[in-house]
């Protein structure tokens, strides 16, 4: 093995093993932000898988490591909403059987799986700001920099968000 190969094997093990440090350390929390904005526990799986990738692919161009999550949440949030984009996400076919029996997600307890139920329902941009918003904590300018849009876009978004699940806040039982 030359000198040169021994070095560019030595980065990038280097690089692999920040990266996996990196994943375990924030796949937890993408795990729950993509649940939130899915719904199941499977595709919630599907999408950190492939944010992840797509970080991976851009790792040595991203300059201010601590930036990091912003940018994850970011490929995370455009693939959720690409998803929705895709001809095959709109077909839906009718079997006799169900493919695998039913999972009980441990995210959903009680009033607050409700609540969740009833978040899914918005369209994806008013979901994604309330998810952002209430379960990342994040401001309005922060998520105006994810999501690409004017702080005034987030802030209407989040409103007819609110109005919806306030329209639909009988279903819980407890409209208070």
């Amino acid at each position: 093995m030359s000198e040169g190969t021994f070095v560019q094997t030595r980065v990038t093990v280097a690089r692999d093993d920040e990266f996996s440090d990196y994943m375990a350390a924030r796949q937890p929390a993408m795990l729950r932000l993509a649940y939130a904005l899915t719904g199941e526990s499977a595709s919630a799986e599907d999408l950190v898988q492939v944010a992840f990738a797509k970080l991976y692919l851009s790792w040595d161009r991203v300059r201010e490591r601590e930036a990091l999550d912003g940018y994850l949440r970011r490929i995370l949030l455009n693939e959720h909403h690409s998803l929705w984009r895709r001809p095959w996400r709109r077909r839906e076919r009718v079997t006799e059987t169900l493919p695998e029996a039913a999972v009980t997600d441990s995210y959903d307890d009680g009033e607050r799986g409700e609540l969740w139920r009833l978040v899914q329902t918005l369209p994806p941009r008013q979901r994604s700001v309330i998810v952002l918003r209430y379960y990342e904590q994040l401001s309005e300018a922060e998520i105006a920099q994810t999501l690409g849009i004017s702080p005034g876009t987030v802030k209407s978004q989040a409103s007819k968000a609110l109005a919806n699940l306030r329209g639909h806040a009988h279903t819980l039982g407890d409209a208070s």
